[in-house]
Formats: structure tokens, C-alpha cells, sequence
């Protein structure tokens, strides 16, 4: 009879359970300084599962804004991720430029828009989280206008902010799941935290307060459970300021 070999991620999984570190995604408060932290990933990248399991842990803990973005270079290896998109991989190349990397890598968790690493150690992660964790940041507000709307609120600048910053609105399910049927994963049933459905670049900010509208059938898809506002520097790409809101159920 043949050996079965245990996937390596299986076992760090089985690991964190056994712990009880795995706790249910939950929403961030409203207000709080908030630290982004952006897996990159894929359901057919053979690594990534590690870093997912690490993404829901760090998902749930206070003062952190985690979202899982798909890419879609790995789909032509024998399975489609249905949760990747071509603006996911856009903005992890736009990473990959300003880090002066020569390429893109799975999985890969880029902190505050200023630091990178692949992101399967977790406490190795929650270390660099609470290095960029800063309470320096701008004010940033996200509400809902009636039905149809919601509003952004950037604060104006103070002394340690730098200028001039892209103003980005995401959309994301806070719990996703699939089986994954073939690829590196097939047999596999991967889940994932903080599902990016839609990311888009809203307005610029130049240091004075600014207010927004957007309207939610141009936010993202209609199934997506929350959004979130990133205020992110043009020249050095950190990320100082960040909100998160809960969606309405649309039609």
C-alpha cells in the first residue's frame, strides 16, 4: 500500500485550530485607526492556503483591516479562482514596481502599502502588524446615505502625513468557501476571510477635508457584505488612513 503524504498546510491549519487561534471573522469598529494588511492569493497556488488560514486569524483582530485579493495568473494551471480579478493582480504588479520586485509572488501579504512577506507565519505577521500599526493617520469616515449612497469623509492633514493620496473604495464578503475540483489544491475545501469583489480608485486627496459620494451599484457587485476606504500616498504608496462599513442586503 502507498504512503498518503499530508499536505503541509493541512497539518499548520489542524495546528491553529487545535490552538484556538482560528476565531470567526469579525467587523472592525467604526472610527479606529486601522492597519491594512492585503494577501494576495489564489486558490490555485499550492502555498497559499497557509497564508489564507493566517489572514482569517489576523482578520479578527482589533485595529486591523485584512482583505483577501485573488489573482487570476494562476487560473490557467487547471482551476479558476471565482473569486479572482484582473484589478487584484493589477495592484499587486503596481506593488511589485514600487517594492523594485521583477516579479509577483503567491502567497504575498503587503502591510500598510510599505512592507511585504509571504505571510504563512503567523506570528511573524502579528509582529509586523504592530510595527506599522500608527496612530498617526488621517481621519477617515465611511456612512450610508438612505439606500443608494455612501459617504466618505477624509479628514484635513496633519504634520506627518504624506501628500498627495489616492482615495480607494473596496468591496469584500467577510467569509467566502469553496471546494476547489482540480489544480495544485483539487480535493481541498479552502476559506477565506475579507473576499475583495471590488476595488477602484474614487478621488484624490491633497490635504484639506474632502467628502465623497458614491453610489452602491458602483461600488461593487450587489452580493458584497461590506466596503472599505483606503486613503494611500501617491509617492510611497502607504496606506494613512482607512475605514470599514457594513452593507446593506441590494436587490
Amino acid at each position: 500500500m502507498g504512503q498518503f503524504s499530508v499536505p503541509s498546510w493541512v497539518v499548520l491549519l489542524a495546528v491553529l485550530l487545535a490552538w484556538g487561534r482560528l476565531t470567526p471573522v469579525v467587523p472592525v469598529e467604526a472610527g479606529e485607526p486601522l492597519t491594512v494588511v492585503e494577501l494576495f492569493t489564489s486558490q490555485g497556488c499550492p502555498r497559499c492556503p497557509p497564508a489564507d488560514a493566517v489572514l482569517r486569524e489576523i482578520s479578527a483582530q482589533p485595529g486591523v483591516l485584512a482583505l483577501s485579493i485573488h489573482v487570476d495568473y494562476w487560473d490557467y494551471l487547471g482551476w479558476r479562482d471565482p473569486y479572482a480579478t484582473a484589478e487584484g493582480t493589477q495592484r499587486q504588479r503596481d506593488y511589485a514596481a514600487r517594492f523594485g520586485l521583477r516579479y509577483v509572488y503567491t502567497p504575498q501579504m503587503v502591510i500598510q502599502g510599505v512592507d511585504h512577506l509571504p505571510g504563512t507565519d503567523p506570528t511573524e505577521v502579528l509582529q509586523r502588524v504592530a510595527d506599522a500599526a500608527s496612530a498617526d493617520q488621517v481621519s477617515v469616515s465611511l456612512e450610508r446615505r438612505g439606500s443608494e449612497h455612501l459617504r466618505v469623509d477624509v479628514g484635513a492633514r496633519s504634520s506627518g502625513q504624506v501628500l498627495p493620496a489616492d482615495v480607494w473604495l473596496v468591496t469584500f464578503d467577510r467569509e467566502r468557501s469553496a471546494e476547489v475540483q482540480s489544480g495544485h489544491n483539487a480535493g481541498s475545501l479552502l476559506r477565506h476571510a475579507n473576499v475583495v469583489t471590488g476595488l477602484r480608485r474614487i478621488g484624490t486627496w491633497g490635504g484639506q477635508a474632502h467628502e465623497l459620494q458614491v453610489r452602491l451599484s458602483e461600488a461593487g457587485p450587489a452580493s458584497a457584505d461590506s466596503a472599505a476606504v483606503m486613503v494611500q500616498a501617491v509617492d510611497s504608496g502607504q496606506i494613512i488612513g482607512a475605514a470599514v462599513i457594513a452593507l446593506p442586503l441590494r436587490p
